[in-house]
């Protein structure tokens, strides 16, 4: 084999690139065979950042390159400044948090981060035309994404369990409180951090983009080994379908359960009918979040599963950058979300609040008018009531 094959640009030798041809070169001597037809097709495989020289140089146009730049960078301020905003404000009223809300500021936490840690690399990366900070950069910026990003998703998971039990379970919802949140916000960062650190551990690995000037799971190692595509299946199921199929079973209960119960709640006193329509607005924000969080990352959930188990290099290269950036303008909708539910929410309870605000005074002007007209006249009882 040539030993070329070995180095980038500069004599650099890579760990990984050297790991996969020592298993190739280490198989073929055990068979004894060299041949195209006798090799498997895992074998035969090529990740697209061993066939080039250089795979941290950008296979966009300039121009491509430029335009993806401007929107990761409007993306990238709009997200850190209402991701920061609902941090900030949660924060003055932090003893008051429900533990949704509690959950709900997870949330912006890992939207900040992923637009503080993440996003610089990839727009200096695209206005640069090439990846420009190397393979520690790379892993760097592939195990931020996968953290933030595993983090966000087990927390919206976390939020439709807290809203089912609240909702359908009534006796199991009343005693989940604040302290129950921070104990499960340890379990989400500890998850988090366990699954975006295996790569590391020898399992898989963070490679770049087809595209060049950004970096991910190494989803390619599928095509290489069993060993990777365990690993990959095993990514997929605990990072992806089951958070996944939690919160789509959680909602579908949800819905139906509030279908059967709208005529019950309307004979309850106001007490809790307030604190039912409570309920829903958060109910209403989780499902939101979570419906423009997976329609955001489903397209890149897509292209990444074919990447491994199907035929990579027929993605086009243009049509691959498309999931990559939708994927990353997730962090902009929650804030967004947040704001309309709640401006909303406020209308609703403004509107109550005349209407209690005018019985109440209505209530008092006649109580006050009879204990007048006790101790007065006809004509004075009808100017007080005026």
């Amino acid at each position: 084999m040539n030993k070329n094959i070995f180095t980038f640009s500069g004599g650099r030798h890579d760990l990984l690139q050297t790991l996969y041809f020592c298993f190739s070169d280490a198989e073929l001597d055990m068979n004894g065979m060299a041949s195209d037809h006798n090799t498997s097709s895992q074998e035969e495989y090529l990740p697209h950042y061993l066939q080039k020289e250089d795979p941290f140089a950008s296979k966009l146009s300039r121009e491509a390159d430029i335009i993806a730049g401007f929107y990761l960078t409007v993306i990238g301020i709009l997200s850190t400044l209402g991701n920061g905003y609902v941090i900030f404000m949660s924060s003055k009223r932090k003893k008051k948090l429900r533990p949704a809300e509690i959950m709900t500021v997870n949330l912006a936490v890992c939207d900040l981060g992923i637009s503080v840690v993440g996003k610089p690399f990839s727009i200096i990366s695209f206005f640069s035309h090439r990846w420009v900070f190397g393979w520690m950069g790379c892993r760097w910026y592939g195990w931020a994404g996968f953290f933030f990003g595993c983090g966000s998703l087990i927390t919206m998971t976390a939020v439709s369990l807290d809203r089912y039990l609240k909702i359908c379970h009534l006796s199991y919802g009343t005693w989940l409180k604040r302290h129950h949140a921070f104990i499960c916000l340890a379990i989400i960062w500890a998850y988090a951090t366990f699954w975006a650190t295996v790569p590391f551990a020898g399992v898989g690995s963070y490679a770049p983009e087809p595209f060049g000037t950004s970096c991910t799971l190494d989803w390619w190692l599928a095509q290489a080994s069993v060993a990777g595509q365990a690993f990959i299946l095993s990514i997929l199921f605990f990072c992806l379908l089951f958070p996944t199929a939690v919160i789509v079973f959680s909602y579908v209960k949800i819905i139906l359960k509030v279908k059967s119960s709208t005529k019950e709640v309307a004979h309850y006193d106001t007490r809790i009918q307030n604190s039912h329509i409570l309920e829903m607005k958060l109910t209403k924000v989780a499902m939101l979040i979570c419906a423009g969080f997976l329609i955001a990352w489903i397209p890149y959930a897509v292209v990444s599963v074919w990447s491994a188990f199907g035929q990579p290099d027929s993605v086009p290269i243009q049509f691959s950058v498309v999931p990559t950036l939708l994927a990353k303008s997730a962090a902009m909708y929650n804030p967004i979300i947040y704001q309309v539910i709640d401006c909303k929410f406020a209308c609703c309870q403004s509107g109550g609040l005349k209407t209690l605000q005018k019985k109440s005074s209505l209530k008092k002007s006649r109580m006050y008018t009879i204990s007048a007209h006790r101790d007065s006249t006809a004509m004075n009882e009808t100017q007080l009531e005026v």
